[in-house]
């Protein structure tokens, strides 16, 4: 019986490796295929420049800050942007960027700090303090690479002792009439965990496409993500998310979210590689307002809340087993500043 077991286990590692060897070579070809033609777009623009009037200087990207579930947009949503994935902003303002003469680029950052992180209605950080920063790097053709960093925490050694995520993101905007669209890749990388028997690790990768659409005063949203091996090895997940960010009155920005995260492996079935909540739905409402004018500093507050009960969310063993309240319902607060 044991045998058997170790060797459905290196098959089911195969078919892993396999799956990651796949999507490298995808994603390897799709930023081959757009630097390639780089040289040909810039070509384009410089022969239009030389034949006609000098066009409006180009929209800066947006930002995100992808942790706070409450912040501006450039991960959760419609970011050229800061952004990572989806469940995690509401307002997307437009940071100013910093564009780079004679090379088509643009960078622009964001750094926040907040009440909690909340990455799809769950707390990253056990209810505690967040302080993120973000960045974007985009070129005039929509090809893109961006970065996040975020404490984070969950449950202490030898459980898990991670204390910081990092991620990173490449993809490529464009638009199709009046929609803007984001297909784009992002990992999630949490350097410094150590793994302890029996338990997992949290990396993992996603491909998201993401659209926004503005209407008069009101900004549509949506986002699809798929992993083949999401957060602690759980298996395939899919994830959509809807809202929408409203111009009010008094330079007020209102915004809606709702997503759903379906997952293979739900809870343990084996001992470790599971995610620890059922499939569930999460939502977000709040409103944001730049504090100092032309400043790029910015004031969000939302509120958070999950359909998952508190003996649902993340039991373990001889530590949690009535659950933990990371997926309870809650305001959020952050203050933020573009750059």
């Amino acid at each position: 019986m044991e045998g058997e077991a170790l060797l459905m286990e290196g098959e089911a590692l195969l078919m892993e490796g396999e799956a990651l060897l796949m999507a490298f070579r995808s994603t390897g070809l799709a930023l081959a295929a757009a630097t390639a033609l780089l040289p040909a777009m810039t070509a384009t623009a410089s022969a239009q420049t030389a034949t006609a009037p000098a066009p409006a200087a180009a929209a800066a990207p947006s930002t995100t800050v992808p942790g706070l579930g409450a912040m501006p947009e450039v991960r959760g949503d419609g970011r050229p942007s800061i952004g990572l994935p989806a469940g995690t902003s509401l307002p997307e303002p437009d940071p100013p960027g910093i564009q780079i003469p004679g090379t088509g680029l643009t960078i622009a950052g964001l750094a926040a700090a907040g009440t909690d992180y909340l990455f799809r209605g769950i707390s990253q950080t056990r209810n505690n303090w967040a302080f993120q920063s973000s960045f974007d790097l985009s070129h005039e053709s929509g090809v893109y690479i961006g970065g996040f960093i975020s404490n984070a925490k969950f449950l202490a050694d030898p459980w898990n002792n991670t204390r910081q995520e990092l991620d990173a993101q490449a993809g490529y905007r464009f638009t199709v009439g009046a929609v803007n669209l984001d297909l784009g890749w992002v990992g999630y990388f949490y350097p410094g965990q150590t793994k302890a028997p029996g338990t997992q690790l949290n990396e993992f990768w996603e491909i998201s496409l993401k659209a926004n659409y503005t209407w008069d005063k009101v900004k549509f949203l949506a986002a699809f993500n798929y992993s083949p091996n999401w957060f602690g090895r759980s298996g395939n997940a899919y994830y959509i998310e809807g809202g929408a960010d409203v111009t009010l009155p008094f330079e007020i920005t209102g915004a809606v979210r709702v997503g759903y995260q379906w997952i293979q492996r739900n809870f343990a079935l084996d001992g470790y590689r599971y995610f620890g909540t059922p499939d569930y739905l999460w939502y977000s409402v709040g409103i944001s307002r730049e504090i100092i004018p032309n400043t790029g500093i910015t004031a969000t507050l939302a509120w958070y809340g999950t359909n998952i009960s508190k003996s649902e969310c993340i039991p373990v063993v001889a530590r949690a087993e009535g659950g933990q309240r990371l997926c309870e319902g809650r305001v959020l607060f952050t203050i933020s500043k573009t750059f």
